[in-house]
């Protein structure tokens, strides 16, 4: 079996009929906050506001595509961000990173400040190292408000679960996926938002079995995922803490559906999964997923639909998945170009580095 999904694989067909950028107007992008980024046709970054519980669609006027991608590595960009926005490091939070596929150039989610005073930026870095602040309060874009958020109110261990209101995005084939929290009785909730933003449905309520726990959940969200293409068809492959892998196929995500995904892996406890991405390299499909405790993973993308169900508990099962010795502290991480992803590293000393590292 041959698995292969990419952005241009699923939006090919829908990006040259649509001008999405068309459907932008120019304002004030009223966000609360700035967490989740991901990319869409003509240079469009989408970004999730959990605090305002809104979809924002920015227009970066970021184009150009880039003649070659050549190698980015600037030390300390959390002291230079700081630096730009007139503050001290240990006052911003970068919350994600996102790579322009066209340009090449580096997009992060930051807040200034901390607790709700907090204030959203976006930061653009050039692959010279040139850091922009994206003017939110002119910019072209659109805004997608989602029905029956979590509410802001803290869990057990005192996070405000409405930070998790939006916990990853993915634009597919036309829509922006979602996965989060929301106020229905199964929380953990996965939608689709067809873009140009237009009214926002229901998403389904997504029920896992944790092979960890050894039982069914249906209140802890999808912390990262990826689209993928298995025998043809369209799959979200979707990490939660602990770390459960589970598919879930686009078809069966409905508004108002309750919807129950595979667990095809158990890859280890007291871990939460950050970021995954699909590269191919030999002629194999591969997967990258970095962890807050268990380094950066390296997986094979084949055979998927191989994998008995897991039912019942266990530490250690399914996918299989080799650990990168020389990948530490990665915080952050997305595809930079076939070759190569971009990095988001915290060094010893405790300042961030982005760089560009080989695929392995």
């Amino acid at each position: 079996m041959r698995l292969v999904t990419t952005f241009t694989l699923f939006a090919s067909l829908t990006v040259a009929a649509v001008d999405y950028s068309s459907s932008l107007t120019s304002g004030k992008a009223d966000m609360k906050s700035a967490g989740s980024l991901a990319f869409g046709p003509d240079g469009i970054l989408f970004v999730g506001d959990s605090i305002g519980a809104a979809i924002f669609a920015i227009d970066t006027r970021d184009r150009k595509s880039a003649a070659s991608s050549g190698s980015v590595e600037i030390a300390g960009i959390n002291e230079k961000i700081a630096a730009m926005l007139g503050t001290a490091p240990d006052q911003i939070l970068i919350n994600d990173m996102a790579v322009n596929p066209l340009s090449k150039n580096a997009y992060l989610s930051v807040s200034r400040g901390k607790g709700p005073d907090a204030i959203p930026v976006i930061v653009r870095v050039s692959r010279a190292g040139k850091l922009e602040e994206i003017p939110l309060d002119k910019v072209k874009h659109s805004r997608a408000d989602l029905p029956n958020p979590v509410e802001a109110k803290k869990d057990a261990r005192g996070n405000n679960l409405r930070l998790d209101a939006i916990t990853d995005l993915a634009f597919v084939d036309g829509k922006v996926f979602v996965a989060g929290l929301s106020n229905e009785e199964f929380s953990s909730n996965l939608r689709s938002i067809p873009f140009p933003f237009k009214a926002v449905e229901k998403g389904a309520s997504v029920e896992i079995y944790h092979g960890q726990h050894g039982r069914f959940e249906t209140n802890s969200p999808v912390r990262t995922f990826v689209p993928y293409e298995i025998k043809s068809e369209a799959y979200l492959l979707a990490a939660y803490t602990c770390t459960p892998l589970v598919k879930f196929p686009v078809s069966s995500l409905k508004p108002g559906t309750k919807v129950m995904g595979t667990t095809i892996a158990e890859l280890g406890n007291r871990n939460r999964p950050l970021d995954m991405i699909i590269y191919q390299k030999g002629g194999h499909d591969l997967i990258l997923m970095n962890n807050s405790s268990r380094g950066v993973m390296k997986m094979s993308a084949e055979n998927l639909d191989k994998f008995e169900p897991i039912k019942s508990q266990v530490e250690r099962q399914g996918v299989q998945y080799e650990t990168l010795a020389g990948w530490k502290g990665v915080e952050q991480l997305d595809k930079f170009d076939k070759d190569n992803a971009m990095m988001l590293v915290r060094n010893d000393g405790g300042s961030l580095d982005l760089k560009t590292v080989a695929l392995p």
